[in-house]
């Protein structure tokens, strides 16, 4: 996976363009965010606008329109096809968090769609499970599209200041030096992405009552 960001870093803008949408969409409309890096993509989308010349707001509409429509496919595909989705066995090992999400969009309702998109598996799994428990189409696209606009927006445009701050790096002090400070600030990414995962994994070990 990190072959092929590496190589958008350098490909045609259309070839970023289309990859990028195809994994944020696939994240939510196939209900595999756990697998496909979508809000990667979105970080990395803006990374090549900062290095590229592609128009930052360009790519960030992709993002924002990639979210908010596989969002969509994935409440129409939770309406229709819930019980089977349920019974998926990708899901059995994460039956505890898959209960959390449940009973935050229990507890929330359209507030759960907006803040969900912000935690890699809820944005999986909350759109099809708005679908699943028959929230009108409404409430859900109000949140939904605030949630789209919010998340991309955000994401891309960290990306592009990532972007640029490398290269400021760069001209100040030279290429070796800003791939130590990106090599810094990849090892503390890992590094927070291992804790939690480590604390999720505590969470879910736990007894349930």
């Amino acid at each position: 996976m990190q072959s092929l960001f590496d190589g958008l870093l350098h490909a045609s803008p259309l070839v970023v363009v289309s990859v990028v949408f195809a994994l944020v969409f696939a994240e939510d409309a196939l209900f595999v965010g756990f697998v496909i890096p979508g809000e990667t993509a979105a970080v990395i989308s803006g990374v090549f606008a900062s290095q590229s010349g592609f128009p930052l707001w360009v790519m960030i509409l992709v993002v924002m329109a990639a979210a908010i429509l596989g969002d969509t496919v994935g409440y129409e595909i939770g309406k229709h096809l819930g019980p089977r989705i349920m019974r998926m066995k990708i899901l059995d090992k994460r039956r505890a968090r898959l209960q959390k999400a449940e009973d935050f969009l229990a507890r929330r309702g359209g507030l759960a769609v907006f803040l969900g998109r912000f935690t890699a598996f809820f944005r999986a799994v909350m759109p099809a499970l708005a679908g699943f428990s028959q929230m009108p189409y409404r409430r859900f696209a109000t949140w939904n599209f605030a949630g789209g606009i919010v998340w991309g927006g955000l994401f891309v445009t960290l990306g592009f200041l990532a972007g640029n701050s490398y290269e400021e790096v760069a001209r100040t002090f030279g290429r070796g030096a800003a791939l130590v400070v990106a090599g810094i600030a990849v090892v503390l990414l890992l590094a927070w992405q291992i804790r939690k995962h480590r604390a999720e994994r505590r969470q879910e070990a736990k007894p349930h009552d």
